[in-house]
């Protein structure tokens, strides 16, 4: 049988700089960074294998997304968010997610719906192994689809950037079984929606899950 370019998925190359930026953005997410701790440039690099000009970038990077701050005198800081920032901030977002899912219902084609649905499976797969960190990872990457499903390139971009800075802090808000679980459900509600095109039930269970987001992570703060 003969063989086609189709028959095979093509292989992924990272750059050094995505390994790295990806690696210390695990560490500020997981709390291995904590919230106001600098970063000891040194240290870290020797932690992860690299020397401090990979990591200077992966920082600069980090800290355009609002993860880290970059003070005189005092180098790259662990931005740390007060309950009024993680209000103002999830209030946008849902707002955002809110205009995407409703557009979504309308506009995106059943590819991509059922990609988004796959997503969802797989994350319940991960959430069935209590894998906390890459359930976290699909868990924010079905958000980003559900925006990125709209076809508007500057909807997207404003959610990418307010996400990124909140990863921390919606990581831990699932903290507890209950907690996890409560989020789980409400993911469910969403990929309903979603699936049957019902753009106000989805923006509802968006809005819903935004508003206890906000109460699981205001706990933990």
């Amino acid at each position: 049988m003969s063989e086609t370019a189709a028959d095979y998925t093509p292989i992924m190359r990272r750059t050094l700089h995505d390994e790295v930026l990806e690696r210390l953005r695990d560490m500020i997410i997981e709390g291995r960074l904590a919230p106001g701790q600098r970063i000891n440039e040194g240290q870290v690099g020797a932690q992860l294998g690299v020397s401090r000009t990979p990591l200077r970038e992966a920082i600069k990077t980090l800290a355009s997304e609002g993860l880290v701050e970059i003070l005189p005198a005092k180098g790259a800081i662990v931005r740390k968010f007060t309950a009024r920032d993680l209000a103002d901030i999830l209030e946008v977002i849902k707002s955002l997610e809110q205009l995407g899912g409703r557009i979504a219902c309308a506009q995106a084609s059943d590819a991509t719906i059922e990609a988004i649905h796959k997503l969802h499976k797989d994350m319940l797969a991960l959430y069935a192994t209590r894998d906390r960190l890459d359930y976290f990872k699909l868990n924010q990457a079905i958000h980003s689809a559900i925006v990125a499903a709209s076809g508007n390139a500057v909807l997207a971009e404003m959610h990418t950037t307010l996400q990124a800075r909140i990863k921390r802090l919606r990581f831990v808000g699932n903290e507890g079984p209950e907690k996890w679980a409560g989020a789980v459900a409400e993911h469910e509600d969403m990929i309903a929606a979603l699936l049957k095109r019902d753009g106000d039930a989805l923006s509802e269970a968006i809005g819903r899950h935004m508003d206890t987001t906000l109460v699981r992570v205001r706990d933990v703060l």
